[in-house]
């Protein structure tokens, strides 16, 4: 349970901060995609990814615009150590995998890139752009890659701006469930 509160705490204290060039702040990013998540009956696990995935951005240095100073923050891999201790692979392997999924999707949709705004094309660029067609074949063959890519669709719709939302602790709920 101090993971859970640890993880409050951080999404309390810098939750605030902007999404990148997104039109978002962290808090109501990650509360829009867990939404998504829910709203699709996702499993808990998944739900939990989803509300997680990107608590990468609030543990670096690199501040609100790594992206724009032309840094990837490798933000999938920066929370792992804080989750592992209280979460198994199935919430830790699809917020690793997530900036692969979207690698992944530009390589078998077409129409995914067009989708993506400007600020996660951008990333994109710095994360090493779309795979190339056999590593997208080695990616979806990996446990949890389809998983990440879910997670991935709601990353990507989860930046409207006021969009309800349960709140924090509709989800912390839903943290304490899935707890080893």
């Amino acid at each position: 349970m101090d993971t859970i509160k640890s993880i409050k705490d951080l999404l309390q204290e810098s939750g605030a901060h902007r999404y990148g060039g997104e039109p978002v702040s962290q808090l109501e990013h990650a509360l829009q995609c867990a939404h998504l998540a829910e709203s699709e009956q996702a499993p808990d696990e998944l739900i939990v990814a989803a509300m997680l995935h990107d608590l990468g951005h609030m543990l670096h240095d690199l501040g609100d615009d790594a992206t724009q100073q032309g840094a990837d923050d490798k933000h999938q891999y920066r929370a792992l150590h804080l989750l592992k201790r209280s979460f198994g692979d199935a919430v830790l392997e699809p917020i690793r995998l997530h900036v692969d999924a979207k690698r992944y999707l530009c390589r078998v949709d077409a129409a995914y890139y067009d989708a993506l705004t400007s600020a996660s094309k951008a990333s994109l660029a710095l994360q090493g752009n779309a795979f190339s067609a056999e590593d997208a074949r080695r990616f979806i063959m990996q446990p949890f890659a389809r998983d990440a890519a879910r997670l991935r669709t709601w990353d990507d719709r989860a930046k409207t701006p006021g969009a309800p939302t349960p709140d924090l602790a509709h989800f912390a709920t839903i943290m304490a469930r899935c707890v080893l």
